[in-house]
């Protein structure tokens, strides 16, 4: 058994693993996934009897936490050919990978899990609610230009998003003119594109959409004012036959549904706990023992504090303990997707009620804006 890290001309070799795991995919995305992601991700793989048996790809994103930026990686693809599963495989590569991160202190990588029990034994731990809903659009004459995005418009796709939706959100991908370039060429693998709403050629909305069975449309993005032609524009792209469009990350107005779709797992626990922010009008300060089997060195006693007036978290290592959070219980806290009254009943959390009161005055990550698909 060879473990090891693909140099880039090498990652094709792993398409045809791809093709027998996941068999959904059509040829046109692999094309586009093979193209354009290849390029510049990473893939771990295990050799076994001359051939890749198993592997797990590693894309890089620029990733907004707060105020700061960090590159940082969706893991994707974690696959082990049918006659060689059950021997470990995959908690192997996702080590290595975890490792490596780490190394390079990245605060978190994320995924979107086939199972939620797959990812939990290694702390992965749900992040992310996506809003879910349908709509039918509406009939009638559109007064705004609806056109196909091209590469073209990217940069000023990346404007729109900065300009007026960037602010809402504590984490989220970076928009810039690279990523929308690649959005618009996924999309197009998938039968889809991105439709641009346009009043005197200025983008006034944007979703991106693809049609397999049924419209699906991702990232609805619109400015108030400008809804009804947004409906407009989805009667027009939904067939005859297709009674809705399904919405995923739509506004609360059309949710129906909200799902857990994004799973993260902390990773360089300094480096997360410097981005976050305390709550305005706050200081804090208190120590905590926090357990990371996997990776080992996030197992201290960590002291957080804050001055009087800053918003910003100092973080140090410390002897003093007033409580203890495994990463996995952490990492929904800090997130947001649990309180620290559901966190309290997680087994291994200890917290003392000075403890408790101080990392309640954390401004939690709970705004998050993670849609990414590959």
């Amino acid at each position: 058994m060879i473990v090891r890290k693909l140099e880039q001309k090498e990652h094709r070799q792993t398409r045809e693993l791809w093709e027998k795991v996941f068999a959904e995919d059509t040829k046109a995305f692999l094309d586009y996934y093979y193209f354009i992601k290849t390029r510049d991700n990473e893939i771990y793989v295990i050799e076994e009897d001359r051939k890749i048996r198993s592997m797990l790809h590693l894309n890089p994103y620029l990733v907004q936490i707060e105020d700061r930026q960090f590159p940082c990686h969706y893991i994707i693809a974690v696959a082990t050919e049918e006659n060689y599963r059950g021997r470990g495989y995959m908690r192997t590569l996702l080590c290595r990978a975890l490792e490596e991160m780490y190394r390079r202190k990245e605060p978190f990588t994320f995924l979107m899990p086939a199972a939620e029990a797959i990812y939990t034994p290694y702390d992965f731990r749900f992040v992310y609610r996506q809003n879910i809903g349908e709509t039918k659009g509406n009939d009638g004459h559109l007064q705004a230009e609806i056109k196909e995005a091209e590469l073209f418009d990217a940069a000023d796709m990346a404007a729109f998003f900065n300009q007026y939706f960037r602010d809402k959100y504590q984490i989220c991908a970076v928009r810039d003119e690279a990523y929308y370039q690649t959005m618009i060429l996924e999309q197009k693998s998938e039968n889809g594109g991105v439709c641009l709403i346009k009043e005197a050629d200025k983008i006034r909305g944007m979703f991106a959409y693809a049609r397999e069975e049924r419209l699906d449309i991702r990232e609805p993005l619109y400015l108030p004012e400008w809804e009804s032609e947004f409906l407009k524009a989805v009667a027009m792209f939904r067939g005859k036959e297709e009674k809705s469009a399904v919405l995923y990350a739509c506004s609360d107005l059309f949710t129906a549904k909200k799902k857990p779709v994004i799973m993260a797992r902390i990773l360089h626990l300094e480096e997360l706990l410097k981005a976050m922010k305390v709550q305005s009008g706050e200081t804090i300060c208190c120590s905590f023992a926090v357990i990371d089997p996997i990776l080992v060195k996030n197992s201290r006693v960590w002291k957080i504090q804050s001055e009087k007036g800053q918003d910003s978290l100092s973080v140090a290592e410390t002897e003093d303990s007033e409580g203890v959070l495994p990463i996995g219980a952490l990492t929904s806290f800090l997130f947001g997707y649990k309180t620290l009254e559901e966190v309290k009943e997680e087994d291994g959390v200890i917290l003392t009620p000075h403890l408790e009161i101080e990392l309640g005055k954390i401004k939690q990550l709970c705004r998050i804006y993670l849609n990414e698909i590959v």
